[in-house]
């Protein structure tokens, strides 16, 4: 049985391990504690019975636009231990950041994930999710000789968005600079 709860400052010194995924994104310690001062609600981990931290979710609310209706949860990062996969635990944080989402009265909850990323996509769709929209070379290569590669904009509405609004899909692909 694992415990869900709040993340802490020093969990930034226990993530290390299921950071090694080469699908989750890392970010600097700086951003991190940012999340965590800014949105500490939106920030969860999940722990072991021996005390070893298993996954996290990292997310914020926020209205890219100013309009109320795009008022917002967003999933900046979700991982799991790759020895906890295929459990359930994915799940259960999403749940637990659509739950803080809905709190904040929040119309729809958003992720942007890998195209490649196939099995994230499918548990996603699973869970609700739709692909919203395509976002050209979103993820910046790190390496001189490889391409950026394209995201998925997913969404799911909340109860605030009753007509679903949110999750009605744009065809055309846009660019990084159109998201921000």
């Amino acid at each position: 049985m694992t415990t869900l709860r709040a993340f802490r400052c020093e969990d930034l010194f226990k993530i290390n391990q299921i950071n090694l995924d080469p699908l989750t994104e890392t970010y600097g310690l700086p951003f991190y504690l940012n999340y965590l001062a800014l949105w500490p609600e939106y920030f969860k981990v999940q722990q072991s019975p021996s005390g070893k931290l298993i996954g996290y979710i990292m997310g914020k609310s926020e209205a890219r636009h100013g309009l109320p209706s795009d008022w917002h949860g967003h999933v900046t990062a979700v991982t799991v231990h790759p020895s906890f996969r295929r459990l359930g635990m994915a799940a259960q944080l999403m749940s637990t950041l659509e739950a803080t989402s809905e709190r904040r009265k929040c119309f729809f909850v958003d992720l942007f994930v890998r195209v490649s990323n196939k099995v994230a996509v499918k548990m996603y769709k699973r869970l609700g999710y739709i692909v919203y929209r395509t976002i050209l070379g979103y993820y910046t290569a790190t390496n001189p000789n490889t391409d950026s590669e394209d995201a998925y904009d997913m969404r799911k509405s909340l109860s605030r968005d009753k007509d679903k609004r949110a999750m009605i899909p744009i065809k055309e692909p846009v660019t990084s600079d159109d998201v921000t």
